[in-house]
Parts: C-alpha cells; structure tokens; sequence
C-alpha cells in the first residue's frame, strides 16, 4: 500500500540505451555505467545492469526491515547477519520480460523459530517486498 506521508524521496536518470547506458542519481551521489549482460544478448562483463541494482536495494532495505521488526520485539540481529537476493529476467509467457526474485537469509546464533520469525516479518515490513507483493512470488527464507 502506498504512503500518505512521503518521508524521504530520491530520483535517478537514465541516459543512452538503457540496459548499455548511464544511469546516475540525481543528486549525483552516484553514477553507474550499464552493461547488457551475455544472456541477455550483450557483451557481459563486469559493468552493472538493473537487476543487480535492483537485488543491492532490495538486500539493504529487507536487512533494514527486518532489524526494525526484531528491535520492535526486543530481539537482537547479529552483527553478522546478512541478507542475499538474487535477481533473474527472463520472458514471461504473454510479452515483455518478467522477474523472479529469491531471498536468504543469515541469522547466525539464532535459534530457528525466532530466525524464521523475524525473516517473515521483515518480508511484510519491507517497502520493496510491498511494492513485488502480487506481482512476484517471493518467499524468503533462511540460509
């Protein structure tokens, strides 16, 4: 669900062919060149492209989630915790291209019901998990 009172707002551009352009923030905070990866019919290599920019978000902000739910139940995230998402495209049966998204998660020293616990609610707390919600398959779970 959308929010009725926006907090924070950023915006970025993108410029030349899209998956082989630049696509850069606004604020100029940071700037990235973009490469077609080989499967998708591009030359590949190192350069970046949506989908990994897309999995680096949403890794941050489920991580970022996830530490409010736990700390609104008074647990405590490891500092050695991590949040893994990997990103695939690939074409959808009617047009266009789709997206499947898979998350894991790493709660080291946490016993496997609070772990589970806090994956589940940072996945309903999470905006990026929100805004995916009907329109991806997206079950977390725990490394």
């Amino acid at each position: 669900m959308p929010t009725n009172n926006v907090l924070y707002r950023t915006s970025a551009t993108a410029t030349g062919g899209g998956r082989d352009g630049k696509s850069q923030v606004d604020d100029g905070s940071f700037t990235a060149d973009l490469t077609i990866p080989k499967e998708l019919g591009g030359p590949g290599g190192d350069g970046l492209n949506p989908e990994k920019l897309f999995a680096t978000g949403y890794a941050a902000c489920f991580m970022g989630a996830m530490r409010h739910y736990a700390a609104s139940k008074k647990i405590k995230v490891p500092e050695d915790a991590s949040v893994q998402v990997s990103v695939g495209i690939g074409p959808r049966e009617d047009t266009g291209f789709g997206l499947e998204v898979q998350i894991t998660v790493s709660l080291p020293g946490v016993e496997q019901a609070v772990a589970e616990d806090l994956i589940a609610g940072g996945h309903q707390v999470c905006p990026y998990s929100d805004a995916t919600r009907g329109s991806l398959q997206i079950t977390p779970k725990l490394a």
